[in-house]
């Protein structure tokens, strides 16, 4: 079976391409995070995977969820994905979409995990030293998790800083295991 995501990416290219060009980045991403919420919802979501409903119906759905504001070219997108039976996968266009903006406007997303709630402070220091090390702006995500026990788990793409006492007790104990 074919990753959900793989299978999101030529649409979120071809947006992201239409929405450069149009110089409307930023409305696309409000457009896709709303139809991305929308498919979501379980009530929506039942609507969608309604066998009596043609693609048009189904596109028609979330047309209608935007209101009387929806472009041409969004009605089209949501046209396409529906004839393809793709509609399920706008969470993820719309994450691959905000990825590409990012590597566009050359930010670098950052999520934090910390044992604790990390304070204005710690997130500004913590921008400050991540801008340093990847060499570009950054936006900081954070998130508490008392399962690290002490300590935060930062992640920058794919790359992972496992400074939490978790981390460190799994490596003591890997490292002790035969």
């Amino acid at each position: 079976m074919i990753e959900p995501m793989t299978l999101a990416r030529p649409y979120a290219r071809a947006i992201f391409d239409f929405a450069r060009s149009d110089d409307s980045l930023m409305p696309w991403q409000s457009t896709l995070d709303t139809l991305a919420l929308a498919v979501e919802d379980s009530r929506v979501a039942a609507a969608l995977a309604n066998p009596s409903q043609t693609s048009a119906e189904r596109a028609q759905v979330l047309s209608g969820l935007l209101g009387d504001d929806i472009s041409e070219s969004t009605s089209y997108l949501l046209e396409v994905m529906a004839e393809n039976d793709r509609l399920s996968l706008l969470p993820e266009v719309a994450q691959l979409y905000s990825d590409l903006r990012t590597q566009l406007e050359a930010m670098a997303r950052v999520e934090v995990t910390s044992a604790f709630d990390v304070t204005d402070e710690q997130t500004q220091s913590l921008s400050a030293y991540m801008q340093d090390v990847l060499q570009c702006a950054v936006t900081i995500s954070t998130e508490t998790d008392p399962a690290l026990i002490g300590g935060a788990v930062i992640r920058a793409g794919d790359q992972v800083i496992d400074g939490s006492v978790r981390g460190r007790l799994n490596k003591l104990s890997a490292a002790l295991t035969p």
